[in-house]
């Protein structure tokens, strides 16, 4: 007898429609899978038989072969036990066949006949919202709730195998699950660290505002104790809330890694991820023998913290370089090419040079100009270029770490940035751009237009500095948000002059490269 059941597979984000075809014939006994599974797809058989003898179902004596189309894409992972079970149940007769028919399924099923979380639920969901053939979703209770947050899709919580036989059979045991989207993201957006929790560093603080205000990518330079990694913790409360579409942008890649827990339906806070130095390249762009997102695109929407940037490997560094530009990783292989996500803010932070101490008034610094120039060097020019900001975060004098009066609160903060944000929502909505720091070339000739004043001031640092084509773009983009910042129509010079402020390392490389000559 011949079965279909419908499930479903994963392809970088985006998820595609499998026909689980299944096939019970005369012949000797054997189970047999086929369209291209993995190792983890061959052993549902293993699981599939157990679950089945131990929930008190008759095990078919005959000859199965299940097919899994289209047969031309690798399948992996669990996600197929659930299906190929009921397909087993409706050919011989044990659940009724056209009831199956009507229903996507997927879920893993342990030897017990409970029904595990799967990855990848919420692109599935999103993949048959439309689909006029189906009635709904079943999938497992814990993955119920990132499912139910695409609208108009019935979606099914199936706890264990006799549950869904008895909604197959009898209509009952599984009421569908609803859940309130909106109520959701009200949860997001809270921290346990806030801004005033920072003594000082007031010139540092403005220039993070500048680039939560804009998305744009920020190097701190400092010694060590100056508080560079305890400012870039606390940029994510300075942050916009995420918009349901961010947010479920974001949920679909850490569904897809595994990373939802307990249950979780959104990700509701923008994410900060913050891979240690002895990273692969694979590990923080994505990849695998089945592609799978890395910490860039992990930190969608959100932000992407390098610490000690300067020991991470050259060609770590290097591949970074795409998605700074683009916004997402492509990622090929010899099946299929693969795009991943990855908008993100960067944030990284170093030292100024070996022992730290280069140019700190407090301590003296042991490093020969050449060993601090090739310090900073491990960071190439065009990665520094696709660095919006420079800043300097000197060490914290002792009277401002006791002073009583703390800084402003990062909600304060927040609220100046999303009035910020929203500006530019509303002159780039046409474009499909959300932020100053995404602006195209098109939209840069019409949105950063320079005085006569202006455009002497810029060329004189551009040539001072010998700054690259991609350098000046950046300072335009910054010099648009601090006037929308000051909430200003036009560029005005003093708007330069502080994003020019903002390219110290180009000014300390420049004076560096003056000194070794020397």
């Amino acid at each position: 007898m011949f079965i279909r059941v419908h499930s479903s597979a994963v392809q970088g984000v985006d998820a595609y429609t499998v026909l689980v075809e299944t096939d019970l014939s005369r012949g000797i006994p054997g189970f047999m899978v086929v369209g291209l599974p993995d190792q983890s797809v061959k052993e549902s058989r293993d699981r599939v038989r157990s679950a089945l003898k131990n929930n008190g179902f008759i095990y078919p004596q005959k000859h199965i072969t299940v097919n899994l189309a289209p047969a031309d894409i690798p399948k992996e992972g669990a996600a197929f036990d659930l299906p190929i079970a009921l397909g087993l149940l409706a050919g011989s007769g044990q659940i009724l066949p056209e009831t199956v028919e009507k229903y996507l399924v997927a879920g893993e099923l342990a030897l017990d006949g409970t029904i595990r979380p799967i990855r990848g639920v919420l692109s599935m969901a999103a993949a048959v919202r439309h689909s006029k053939f189906l009635k709904g979703i079943i999938v497992p209770s814990e993955n119920a709730g990132e499912a139910a947050v695409v609208n108009g899709l019935p979606v099914y919580p199936a706890e264990n195998l006799n549950q869904v036989v008895e909604f197959f059979n009898e209509g009952t045991g599984m009421d569908r699950y609803v859940i309130n989207r909106e109520s959701l993201l009200e949860k997001g957006g809270r921290y346990n660290v806030d801004f005033s929790d920072v003594k000082g560093q007031e010139h540092v603080k403005r220039a993070l505002e500048v680039a939560a205000a804009g998305g744009h990518n920020i190097l701190l330079v400092g010694p060590p104790g100056s508080g560079k990694t305890m400012l870039a913790k606390r940029l994510m409360t300075i942050l916009p809330d995420l918009s349901l579409e961010e947010s479920l942008e974001t949920t679909k890649v850490h569904s897809i890694a595994g990373n939802l827990k307990n249950g979780a339906s959104l990700v509701t806070a923008r994410p900060f991820r913050a891979p240690h130095h002895t990273i692969s390249d694979a590990g923080l762009v994505g990849g695998g023998r089945v592609p799978q997102p890395g910490e860039v695109s992990l930190a969608h929407n959100g932000v992407l913290f390098l610490d000690e940037v300067p020991e991470f490997n050259r060609n770590v560094l290097e591949v970074l370089r795409e998605p700074l530009e683009s916004g997402h990783v492509s990622i090929s292989r010899v099946r299929a090419s693969l795009v991943f996500p990855a908008r993100i803010m960067l944030v990284a932070a170093c030292n100024p040079c070996p022992c730290g101490y280069h140019g700190d008034l407090s301590r003296r610094c042991i490093c020969p100009p050449q060993r601090v120039h090739k310090y900073i060097s491990k960071l190439s020019g065009p990665l520094l270029d696709r660095i919006d900001l420079h800043i300097e975060v000197p060490s914290v004098p002792y009277d401002e770490m006791t002073a009583e009066r703390s800084g402003e609160k990062s909600e304060v903060i927040r609220k100046r940035v999303t009035d910020c944000r929203e500006v530019q929502r509303e002159r780039f909505k046409r474009e499909g751009v959300h932020c100053n720091a995404q602006m195209h070339p098109g939209d840069m000739d019409e949105h950063t237009k320079l005085t006569d004043s202006g455009h002497r001031l810029l060329r004189g640092a551009i040539e001072k500095l010998g700054l690259s084509a991609r350098a000046y773009d950046r300072i335009l983009k910054v010099s648009r948000t601090i006037a929308d910042m000051a909430q200003a129509e036009t560029i005005q010079e003093e708007h330069i002059c502080e994003a020019i402020q903002y390219r110290s390392l180009d000014r300390k490389m420049f004076s560096q490269q003056e000194e070794v000559a020397a």
